[in-house]
């Protein structure tokens, strides 16, 4: 069976990936950033059951190179995430007409975010054990990170800033840390499926159609789940942990969102290129702080139909994107 010989192949070559970290290069940082993609491309161009193959072959050459709890988080954090996502990509379901009507960007979207917050919560769980082991683990990240901001060396006292004490500083962004992991890991998945997805079309083995992203558009039902994790985030322990991964992932999730928007009600518009290029310029400038504004176009999106509205003004351009789903 072809998927079984190309779900193995997948598998070494994503292992291969993981273990060139040891060499420690920027190179080799930037493969292991990568380990994922041969996951994707098996299962979106060869069946899931190629992708669980090579989920299963790359985590236990792993675990037998480097040891079981390495494996097991290879399967957990790296090759699982990027199998359930490729087997949701290509849902389908057939009319009697014989047309496919292919699972929604847009809820995949919602799913690449509660994969991502779900993923750091297993992570979190299986690295650290306890809750109090992860807010130690949690406040030395965050400690590390306010002295590089401050150019303060290790074994030096942290400055203050201004009248908040730096202990104060580095609690709230240890407090943060899972907000801001998921939104990294959020975005990275994204890019993962995309960079899969693109691959294996270009060799002409998607299964369905390149779907129009610009006209993502996440259900409102995902509303209701940010309110939730919100709450959740305030219950303490894991739990509070899950919501706030679930609630950052969201709001990376609706940037996205915004972003592909941005390019929808843009097109057929004059002006096109300087507005999404000064946007691309605003983004990548002021480290990340335009995804704020994004967000909120993301979100009023969804539960206003913002969008359409904003394509509905002029007469000209291509017929309005899909309103939000229920």
């Amino acid at each position: 069976m072809n998927f079984l010989s190309v779900g193995i192949g997948a598998g070494l070559v994503s292992a291969l990936l993981i273990a060139v970290l040891a060499k420690g290069t920027p190179l080799a940082l930037l493969l292991f950033l990568l380990a994922p993609v041969p996951v994707l491309i098996a299962a979106l161009g060869w069946n899931h059951r190629a992708g669980l193959v090579a989920t299963a072959v790359g985590g236990t050459a792993i675990a037998l190179v480097s040891g079981p709890a390495e494996g097991f988080g290879y399967v957990l954090g790296t090759a699982l995430p990027a199998w359930w996502l490729a087997y949701l990509a290509l849902l389908g379901r057939g009319d009697a007409a014989g047309v496919v009507e292919w699972y929604p960007t847009g809820r995949l979207l919602a799913w690449i975010a509660g994969t991502a917050a779900l993923t750091l919560l297993a992570a979190a769980l299986v690295s650290t054990g306890s809750y109090d082991a992860f807010q130690e683990n949690s406040r030395q990240i965050a400690e590390l990170f306010v002295r590089a901001q401050t150019n303060t060396p290790r074994g030096t006292p942290i400055p203050n800033v201004g009248d908040i004490p730096a202990s104060v500083i580095i609690d709230r962004f240890a407090n943060a840390a899972p907000i801001f992991a998921a939104q990294g890991f959020t975005l990275i998945l994204a890019f993962y499926v995309w960079l899969g997805a693109k691959v294996v079309a270009m060799s002409g083995r998607l299964p369905r159609p390149w779907p129009p992203l610009p006209e993502t558009l996440m259900p409102r039902m995902v509303l209701a789940i940010l309110a939730g994790a919100v709450l959740l985030a305030n219950l303490g322990g894991f739990v509070a942990v899950f919501g706030l991964a679930l609630a950052g992932a969201i709001t990376m999730a609706f940037a996205l969102q915004g972003l592909a928007g941005l390019h929808d009600v843009t097109r057929g518009r004059s002006g096109r290129v300087a507005i999404l290029s000064i946007a691309y310029l605003l983004l990548f400038m002021s480290q990340g702080l335009v995804l704020g504004p994004l967000f909120l176009f993301g979100i009023a999106d969804t539960a206003l139909g913002l969008r359409r509205r904003l394509r509905a003004r002029p007469a000209s351009g291509p017929p309005a994107g899909p309103t939000p789903l229920a």
